[in-house]
Protein backbone atom coordinates (compact mmCIF):
# COMPACT_ATOMS: atom_id res chain seq x y z
CA UNK A 1 0.00 0.00 0.00
CA UNK A 2 1.46 3.27 -1.17
CA UNK A 3 0.18 5.25 2.05
CA UNK A 4 2.57 8.09 1.07
CA UNK A 5 0.55 8.94 -2.18
CA UNK A 6 -2.38 9.40 0.20
CA UNK A 7 -0.38 11.47 2.95
CA UNK A 8 0.54 13.82 0.06
CA UNK A 9 -3.03 14.35 -0.64
CA UNK A 10 -3.87 14.70 2.78
CA UNK A 11 -1.19 17.92 3.13
CA UNK A 12 -3.58 19.43 0.86
CA UNK A 13 -6.66 18.84 2.17
CA UNK A 14 -4.87 20.11 5.90
CA UNK A 15 -4.77 23.53 4.19
CA UNK A 16 -8.28 23.73 3.59
CA UNK A 17 -8.75 22.20 0.22
CA UNK A 18 -12.35 20.34 0.34
CA UNK A 19 -12.28 19.06 -3.61
CA UNK A 20 -8.77 18.44 -4.26
CA UNK A 21 -8.38 17.38 -8.06
CA UNK A 22 -5.83 14.97 -9.95
CA UNK A 23 -4.77 15.64 -13.43
CA UNK A 24 -3.01 13.10 -15.97
CA UNK A 25 -2.79 12.25 -19.68
CA UNK A 26 -2.04 9.10 -21.43
CA UNK A 27 -0.76 8.94 -25.09
CA UNK A 28 1.55 11.95 -25.86
CA UNK A 29 3.91 9.70 -27.91
CA UNK A 30 2.17 7.45 -30.00
CA UNK A 31 2.02 7.65 -33.84
CA UNK A 32 -1.93 7.15 -33.79
CA UNK A 33 -5.20 8.04 -31.55
CA UNK A 34 -5.97 10.28 -29.47
CA UNK A 35 -4.34 12.13 -26.42
CA UNK A 36 -6.24 11.10 -23.22
CA UNK A 37 -6.44 12.73 -19.85
CA UNK A 38 -8.25 11.94 -16.84
CA UNK A 39 -9.48 14.33 -13.95
CA UNK A 40 -9.88 12.92 -10.42
CA UNK A 41 -11.52 14.06 -7.34
CA UNK A 42 -11.17 11.17 -4.56
CA UNK A 43 -13.59 10.74 -1.26
CA UNK A 44 -11.39 12.32 1.27
CA UNK A 45 -9.88 9.51 3.63
CA UNK A 46 -9.27 6.93 1.29
CA UNK A 47 -5.69 4.77 0.75
CA UNK A 48 -6.14 2.76 -2.13
CA UNK A 49 -3.97 -0.37 -2.18
CA UNK A 50 -1.66 -1.12 -5.62
CA UNK A 51 -2.45 2.56 -6.69
CA UNK A 52 0.87 3.52 -8.60
CA UNK A 53 1.94 5.83 -11.87
CA UNK A 54 -0.07 3.81 -14.50
CA UNK A 55 3.29 3.06 -16.19
CA UNK A 56 4.49 1.03 -13.61
CA UNK A 57 1.70 -1.37 -13.70
CA UNK A 58 0.70 -4.05 -16.26
CA UNK A 59 -2.49 -3.95 -18.20
CA UNK A 60 -4.18 -6.61 -16.10
CA UNK A 61 -3.60 -4.61 -12.76
CA UNK A 62 -4.67 -0.93 -14.36
CA UNK A 63 -8.25 -3.32 -15.63
CA UNK A 64 -8.42 -4.32 -11.94
CA UNK A 65 -7.87 -0.47 -10.29
CA UNK A 66 -10.19 0.92 -12.69
CA UNK A 67 -13.21 0.12 -11.25
CA UNK A 68 -11.67 0.72 -7.56
CA UNK A 69 -10.48 4.25 -8.33
CA UNK A 70 -13.98 5.19 -10.30
CA UNK A 71 -16.20 3.86 -6.65
CA UNK A 72 -13.80 5.89 -4.81
CA UNK A 73 -14.25 8.85 -6.40
CA UNK A 74 -15.90 11.65 -5.66
CA UNK A 75 -16.21 12.60 -9.72
CA UNK A 76 -14.01 11.80 -12.47
CA UNK A 77 -13.65 13.35 -16.03
CA UNK A 78 -12.57 12.26 -19.04
CA UNK A 79 -11.17 14.21 -22.38
CA UNK A 80 -9.64 13.35 -25.31
CA UNK A 81 -8.51 15.13 -28.34
CA UNK A 82 -7.99 13.36 -31.87
CA UNK A 83 -5.38 12.95 -34.27
CA UNK A 84 -6.85 16.00 -36.41
CA UNK A 85 -6.71 18.35 -33.88
CA UNK A 86 -3.20 17.65 -32.51
CA UNK A 87 -2.06 17.57 -36.05
CA UNK A 88 -3.35 20.98 -36.07
CA UNK A 89 -2.52 22.47 -32.42
CA UNK A 90 0.17 20.26 -32.02
CA UNK A 91 0.33 17.38 -29.03
CA UNK A 92 1.59 19.94 -25.89
CA UNK A 93 -1.36 22.16 -26.48
CA UNK A 94 -3.85 19.37 -27.92
CA UNK A 95 -2.56 17.38 -23.96
CA UNK A 96 -3.95 20.73 -22.00
CA UNK A 97 -7.14 20.80 -24.21
CA UNK A 98 -7.52 16.89 -23.05
CA UNK A 99 -7.14 18.24 -19.45
CA UNK A 100 -9.40 21.43 -19.85
CA UNK A 101 -11.73 19.04 -21.00
CA UNK A 102 -11.72 16.39 -18.35
CA UNK A 103 -11.89 18.77 -15.52
CA UNK A 104 -15.08 20.48 -17.47
CA UNK A 105 -16.59 16.89 -17.34
CA UNK A 106 -16.47 16.76 -13.43
CA UNK A 107 -19.68 17.19 -12.14
CA UNK A 108 -18.36 18.88 -8.85
CA UNK A 109 -16.00 22.06 -9.41
CA UNK A 110 -12.64 21.55 -8.44
CA UNK A 111 -11.06 23.82 -5.21
CA UNK A 112 -7.44 23.13 -6.23
CA UNK A 113 -5.40 21.24 -9.42
CA UNK A 114 -2.57 19.16 -9.34
CA UNK A 115 -1.60 17.91 -12.58
CA UNK A 116 1.60 15.50 -13.45
CA UNK A 117 4.45 17.31 -15.69
CA UNK A 118 6.08 20.54 -15.31
CA UNK A 119 3.47 22.82 -17.19
CA UNK A 120 0.32 24.28 -15.59
CA UNK A 121 -2.37 25.04 -18.07
CA UNK A 122 -4.83 27.51 -17.54
CA UNK A 123 -8.26 26.09 -16.45
CA UNK A 124 -11.42 27.84 -15.81
CA UNK A 125 -14.56 27.12 -13.89
CA UNK A 126 -17.51 26.25 -16.25
CA UNK A 127 -20.09 28.75 -14.83
CA UNK A 128 -18.07 31.29 -13.28
CA UNK A 129 -15.17 31.36 -16.22
CA UNK A 130 -13.28 31.96 -12.92
CA UNK A 131 -9.35 30.80 -12.91
CA UNK A 132 -9.25 27.67 -10.70
CA UNK A 133 -6.02 27.93 -8.85
CA UNK A 134 -3.44 25.21 -8.97
CA UNK A 135 -0.14 24.08 -9.92
CA UNK A 136 2.33 21.33 -11.82
CA UNK A 137 4.05 18.59 -10.20
CA UNK A 138 6.98 16.48 -11.58
CA UNK A 139 6.61 13.06 -11.31
CA UNK A 140 3.66 13.86 -9.65
CA UNK A 141 2.06 10.12 -10.60
CA UNK A 142 4.35 8.95 -8.15
CA UNK A 143 3.91 11.55 -5.55
CA UNK A 144 0.06 12.14 -5.50
CA UNK A 145 -2.95 9.24 -5.05
CA UNK A 146 -4.91 11.58 -7.12
CA UNK A 147 -2.93 12.27 -10.18
CA UNK A 148 -1.65 8.25 -9.96
CA UNK A 149 -5.18 7.34 -10.03
CA UNK A 150 -6.24 9.80 -13.07
CA UNK A 151 -2.58 8.56 -14.67
CA UNK A 152 -4.71 4.90 -14.62
CA UNK A 153 -8.48 6.24 -15.89
CA UNK A 154 -6.61 8.10 -18.79
CA UNK A 155 -4.54 4.72 -19.55
CA UNK A 156 -7.23 2.41 -19.23
CA UNK A 157 -9.60 4.45 -21.36
CA UNK A 158 -7.17 5.52 -24.14
CA UNK A 159 -5.84 1.95 -24.36
CA UNK A 160 -9.52 0.60 -24.94
CA UNK A 161 -10.27 3.25 -27.81
CA UNK A 162 -6.95 1.59 -29.77
CA UNK A 163 -8.34 -1.90 -29.54
CA UNK A 164 -11.80 -0.73 -31.00
CA UNK A 165 -9.58 0.94 -32.98
CA UNK A 166 -7.71 -2.19 -33.79
CA UNK A 167 -11.31 -3.51 -35.21
CA UNK A 168 -11.49 -1.02 -37.54
CA UNK A 169 -7.75 -1.07 -38.78
CA UNK A 170 -6.82 -4.57 -38.16
CA UNK A 171 -3.66 -4.45 -40.31
CA UNK A 172 -1.88 -2.11 -37.92
CA UNK A 173 -2.16 -4.24 -35.06
CA UNK A 174 -3.15 -1.20 -32.40
CA UNK A 175 -4.56 -3.41 -29.58
CA UNK A 176 -1.00 -4.32 -29.23
CA UNK A 177 0.96 -1.52 -29.30
CA UNK A 178 -2.06 1.18 -28.21
CA UNK A 179 -0.15 3.38 -31.52
CA UNK A 180 3.09 3.70 -30.13
CA UNK A 181 6.36 3.60 -32.37
CA UNK A 182 7.26 -0.20 -32.09
CA UNK A 183 9.28 -1.79 -35.15
CA UNK A 184 5.67 -3.56 -35.84
CA UNK A 185 3.48 -0.48 -35.96
CA UNK A 186 6.25 1.42 -38.10
CA UNK A 187 7.01 -1.60 -40.43
CA UNK A 188 2.82 -1.70 -41.12
CA UNK A 189 2.48 1.84 -41.50
CA UNK A 190 5.25 1.30 -44.57
CA UNK A 191 3.51 -1.41 -46.25
CA UNK A 192 -0.04 0.10 -45.36
CA UNK A 193 -0.03 3.63 -45.66
CA UNK A 194 -1.58 5.76 -42.45
CA UNK A 195 -5.20 5.22 -42.07
CA UNK A 196 -7.17 7.91 -40.63
CA UNK A 197 -6.27 7.95 -36.90
CA UNK A 198 -2.76 8.26 -37.48
CA UNK A 199 -0.87 11.85 -36.57
CA UNK A 200 0.56 13.43 -39.94
CA UNK A 201 2.82 15.65 -38.02
CA UNK A 202 4.17 12.20 -36.01
CA UNK A 203 5.28 10.41 -38.69
CA UNK A 204 6.77 13.44 -40.45
CA UNK A 205 9.33 13.05 -37.46
CA UNK A 206 9.52 9.29 -37.86
CA UNK A 207 10.09 8.23 -40.91
CA UNK A 208 12.68 10.24 -44.11
CA UNK A 209 11.33 12.52 -46.41
CA UNK A 210 10.93 9.67 -49.39
CA UNK A 211 9.00 7.21 -47.10
CA UNK A 212 6.83 10.42 -45.83
CA UNK A 213 6.24 11.81 -49.53
CA UNK A 214 5.33 8.05 -50.68
CA UNK A 215 2.71 8.06 -47.20
CA UNK A 216 1.14 11.25 -48.12
CA UNK A 217 -1.43 9.51 -50.17
CA UNK A 218 -2.92 7.74 -46.99
CA UNK A 219 -3.72 11.21 -45.54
Amino acid sequence: MNHHLAGFDHKFRQSGILYLCGIDEAGRGPLAGPVVAAALILKDGIDLPGIDDSKKLNEAVREKLEPMIKKSAVTFGIGSVDPHEIDRINILQATFEAMRRAVSALSIQPDYLIVDGRDFPKFFHKQSMRVIEGRAIIKGDQKSQSIAGASILAKVHRDRLMTDYDKAYPQYGFARHKGYATKEHRENILKYGPCSIHRKSFLSKIFNREDVLNLQTGF
